[in-house]
């Protein structure tokens, strides 16, 4: 989609969470996310969080290396805003409050949760393709079980601003519907 003048930038700078089980589709649509932004002129930057804690080993205390996510997403905001950053859109997980609150204290702006579902037939097949493009099929087994675990345990903390069922959606659709949903830019 080509830049338009019929959109503007709305609001004050924000961030957005692209959250979901594993396999949903959370950094492909952060990826196409960004350019429905650059296309309307939005300035933003995309964050995937699982590559800001992505260190070995973990502390005992903190398996998923909250601490150095946490760390890293504060100090990596404040360079993306001393560029121009508005909006930040991020791809992860939040379990539950306490992890929305942290992200939102560590992005020092306002913070929307828009959670990407899809029936567990669907999700399974997303990651036996992923799985078996990457020539990975050892690590298959735990993320399809944790699949399952994950979406119960979003289902429970219900953090959710934005909710979007990817299973029948094609990636541009999903993006596009998210990209609606946040009012991030608006027709004139």
């Amino acid at each position: 989609m080509p830049a338009t003048h019929h959109r503007t930038f709305d609001g004050e700078p924000s961030a957005l969470l692209i959250t979901g089980t594993v396999g949903v589709g959370k950094t492909s649509t952060a990826d196409l996310l960004s350019g429905l932004l650059a296309d309307a002129g939005v300035p933003h930057a995309v964050i995937d969080l699982d590559r800001l804690c992505q260190a070995w080993p973990p502390p005992d205390d903190d398996p998923f290396h909250q601490r150095l996510l946490l760390g890293n997403l504060r100090a990596v905001t404040t360079n993306y805003r001393s560029f121009g950053v508005r909006h930040l859109v991020l791809a992860g997980v939040a379990e539950n409050a306490a992890e929305r609150n942290a992200y939102q204290a560590a992005l020092g702006m306002s913070l929307q949760v828009c959670r990407l579902t899809a029936d567990l037939p669907t999700i399974h097949g997303r990651l036996r393709q992923r799985h078996e493009a990457d020539h990975d099929t050892e690590s298959l087994p735990w993320h399809l079980e944790r699949a399952e675990e994950l979406d119960l345990v979003l289902d429970r903390a219900a953090i959710t601003d934005i909710a979007v069922d990817t299973t029948h959606l094609a990636p541009a659709d999903v993006a596009a519907t998210v990209l609606e949903a946040t009012g991030w830019i608006r027709a004139q």
